[in-house]
């Protein structure tokens, strides 16, 4: 998939800081997955536009990765989408690639675990 389509109606928008390209889709880990082909490709970083979804607007707007990522555990059954997470941390001026650092750190500390790709929980 190349560049997706900036549909009005996308509840996820997000954009390159270098290039201005934009992404806009319905899943929050696409957003993820548009920072990590742009940093392969141009080592760039990626910021949130919008991001629609309860649980970003419902996140606190202080605290780490580890209590934000405790604070949206309750809105999802199979893990927090990793890209979720990095909404959520917008909200305290993080970029996506803050965010995946802080969750590469808390990782190795082992705060968290991921059920499946791309979704964390705390432990």
């Amino acid at each position: 998939m190349t560049r997706q389509s900036q549909r009005a109606d996308a509840p996820f928008v997000a954009q390159c800081v270098r290039t201005d390209a934009r992404v806009a889709t319905t899943t929050a880990n696409e957003v993820v997955k548009f920072y990590r082909r742009r940093q392969q490709l141009i080592d760039t970083d990626i910021e949130w536009v919008t991001a629609e979804h309860r649980a970003v607007s419902q996140a606190p707007t202080s605290g780490g990765v580890v209590h934000v990522l405790r604070e949206l555990d309750d809105y999802f059954q199979s893990g927090v989408p990793l890209g979720i997470l990095a909404a959520a941390m917008s909200k305290q001026g993080q970029t996506v690639k803050d965010t995946l650092a802080d969750v590469h750190d808390v990782r190795m500390d082992g705060s968290l675990w991921e059920p499946r790709s791309d979704h964390l929980r705390s432990v």
